[in-house]
């Protein structure tokens, strides 16, 4: 199969940590990657934002990474992508129709746009993941979400032109089904995962040697995205707890960011969290990182005593995965994907988001035993290989794809004919 993979912001190699780079990049990388080795055929479209790049870039071996020119080739927040949404369907459309593909996989709702217009002139199949909802984020975020409203009508209409959508854990789902009107017999459950080759358990106090800390003092990790819905303000605020109720005195690690070394003119919600950090009076335990490349990051989850993650909502959320992988619990919010992914209890706990306090009640319980740590330790290395690895994301990801084929036993709700009706008479305004 040829398989067109569409992720107009997060392109696989980007540099994770920073504002628009997180999740969806290493999503994408990783399942073109397996569907790669089954012997695929994969092409990545994602958007040229630097002009030094080359028109193509090999992946892997049978995945390649195709630089789209739409827009000017920088860096653009992806808030402000849509009107540069026009170029880039252009481009792809030409592509299409020169590589005959078998099927689309859309990422993230600019992406869909794409893969409904080229449905809608080439009978091409498509596959969504949105990787988050405009609904959702918009509930939680409020006047800060800067996404243009046509964000959620562009969706709904996804939502029903598409042939498959996969949701990422059980609340993607019910958000699809309830926010959007999603009809359950298009959509399929699928986590996202870990690759054993990048990820798992090496020997603490070498982890710990080579990222240069302490061996002996408690380790709490923070890692990802450094925008205000991570929730990074709350752990800051729980960790400071930890020492003025509890009498411990973790350090804190805050990998993350858009520039290796911690920078808030270059990444401006590490200024703020310094300045949360230096209001509570633990600017001494708390350590800023900077980002870091993937091949470091196992180092970090296996120097950790514990992994922490508390955003304000969060689609499915892969670090959590990331840092079980590496034998290392974690204690997360109950939103999204976390809640679905930690065992509470077993693997880890789960918090109430915003609520430092009991983030702190449950890591004092768990920096006080070790005991605790090591069966959790154990529990969280076995449900990552057993649940979430990405051989196993891409077989289930490959039969969707199948389903979306001309005779698949699995018919699609509607006709190409009735989907390209309806994609294409419905205003989808994307600039130029």
């Amino acid at each position: 199969m040829r398989i067109a993979m569409i992720s107009e912001h997060a392109s696989p190699i980007a540099c994770l940590g920073g504002v628009d780079a997180g999740g969806q990049n290493v999503y994408v990388g990783q399942l073109a990657k397996h569907l790669a080795r089954r012997g695929w055929q994969v092409d990545i479209f994602t958007r040229r934002d630097d002009p030094e790049q080359p028109d193509e870039v090999e992946w892997c071996r049978g995945a390649r990474v195709i630089h789209v020119p739409a827009g000017p080739p920088r860096p653009i927040r992806k808030e402000d992508l849509l009107p540069c949404m026009g170029a880039f369907i252009e481009f792809f459309l030409e592509r299409v129709e020169q590589c005959r593909y078998d099927v689309a996989h859309a990422n993230f709702f600019m992406s869909g746009i794409a893969a409904a217009e080229a449905k809608r002139a080439l009978a091409l199949p498509f596959v969504i993941t949105f990787h988050a909802l405009g609904k959702v984020r918009r509930l939680h975020q409020k006047e800060a979400d800067a996404f243009p409203v046509a964000r959620m009508a562009i969706e709904e209409r996804i939502v029903r032109d598409s042939d498959r959508i996969i949701s990422e854990c059980p609340q993607d789902e019910d958000d699809l089904v309830h926010l959007y009107g999603a009809n359950r017999a298009k959509l399929r459950t699928i986590p996202c995962g870990f690759d054993p080759e990048e990820f798992g358990p090496m020997d603490r106090d070498e982890a710990r040697r080579r990222i240069g800390v302490d061996g002996k003092e408690p380790v709490l990790l923070q890692l990802g995205r450094m925008v205000p819905r991570k929730g990074v303000d709350n752990v800051i605020r729980a960790v400071a707890c930890l020492r003025h109720r509890y009498g411990l005195a973790p350090r804190l690690l805050v990998v993350g960011g858009d520039s290796r070394q911690p920078d808030p003119n270059v990444t401006p919600e590490i200024g703020r969290l310094m300045a949360i950090a230096e209001e509570e009076g633990i600017a001494d335990a708390v350590t800023f990182v900077g980002s870091r490349m993937r091949c470091e990051l196992r180092a970090y989850y296996a120097a950790a005593d514990a992994f922490i993650t508390t955003p304000w909502y969060e689609p499915f959320g892969i670090t959590p995965v990331e840092a079980m992988a590496c034998g290392t619990p974690v204690v997360g919010a109950a939103v999204g994907g976390i809640q679905a992914t930690v065992q509470d209890g077993r693997s880890g706990f789960l918090v109430p988001p915003r609520d430092s306090e009991t983030l702190a009640k449950r890591l004092a319980v768990l920096l006080g035993d070790p005991a605790l740590r090591a069966e959790m330790s154990r529990n969280a290395l076995h449900r990552a290989r057993t649940h979430y690895t990405w051989a196993k994301v891409a077989d289930q990801i490959a039969r969707v794809y199948l389903e979306t084929l001309p005779g698949s036993a699995i018919t699609p709700e509607f006709g190409t004919a009735a989907i390209a009706g309806k994609i294409h008479n419905a205003p989808m305004t994307v600039g130029s």
